[in-house]
């Protein structure tokens, strides 16, 4: 009876958080930021195609008996519901309009956003920035530090779309092939050399941009003390608040956009 409740109230949302390894799923309370049920999470499959994905996210619907609106992060650069990038998934992913795709299998109105973009709405309307998440607030980046960089920027309050900026150059390479988590992880390097790779990111960032907050989040931002005391930085810089949750929380959210 709790979950009937909770699926008729305007202001409880299906939160879908799509990702490369597994596609995570719970009812939201937009108002308050705050998953209502704890999260169900399914394998992403491999190969990543669109007829394996969109299967897996309807199980995750079904789950859910969901018969209200749903937001979705999807790890791409999204137009109208259509997908354009998907590095880490199919390429066959390319052209579908993945919000079409869900509103037809689930009968529901459907948002899909760039994943990192989610996780930003989340962290600003609930987490690390929510003081700045008005006019006058300023230039706000996320960068969440995983398997790549994903990145989100607020000015004022307002996301810009599909900044993907993790994959900006600086010395002729790709930024996130040297400054991602996982490339400490996949090089063992110390937290001191990765931390300082980081710092000369953030810093082409602050000179491209001058914003008035950083927010890092991902699992490392957990452990700020490993890698902070390396930045050097005239930007404030904070860890994200909301941790697992933003994905799903921010997804959610975009149904506000």
């Amino acid at each position: 009876m709790a979950r009937r409740t909770a699926r008729s109230s305007q202001n409880k949302i299906l939160g879908i958080d799509i990702g490369g390894t597994g596609i995570k799923a719970a009812p939201v309370d937009i108002k308050k930021g705050v998953l209502i049920e704890d999260r169900f999470r399914l394998d992403t499959p491999h190969p990543a195609t669109p007829r394996a994905m969109l299967e897996v996210i309807g199980e995750l619907i079904e789950h859910w008996e969901w018969k209200g609106q749903i937001g979705c992060g999807f790890p791409g650069v999204l137009k109208h519901g259509v997908v354009h990038t998907a590095a880490n998934l199919s390429k066959q992913w390319i052209g579908i309009n993945i919000q079409e795709q869900i509103e037809k299998m689930s009968s529901c109105d459907v948002t899909v956003i760039n994943d990192a973009d989610s996780a930003g709405l989340a962290e600003m309307k609930f987490g690390a920035g929510k003081d700045y998440n008005k006019h006058g607030g300023g230039v706000v980046i996320m960068i969440t530090l995983g398997t790549g960089i994903g990145t989100a920027v607020f000015v004022d309050g307002h996301l810009v779309h599909n900044t993907e900026l993790g994959h900006i150059e600086i010395d002729g390479k790709d930024a996130e092939s040297r400054a991602a988590a996982s490339v400490r992880e996949r090089k063992k390097l110390s937290w001191k050399k990765w931390g300082k790779r980081v710092n000369k990111y953030l810093q082409t960032m602050e000179m491209l941009f001058s914003p008035d907050l950083f927010i890092v989040g991902g699992g490392v931002s957990k452990k700020p003390e490993k890698f902070f005391p390396y930045f050097e930085l005239k930007t404030k810089i904070v860890s994200a608040e909301m941790n697992n949750n933003a994905g799903i929380v921010g997804a959610a959210l975009s149904i506000e956009l």
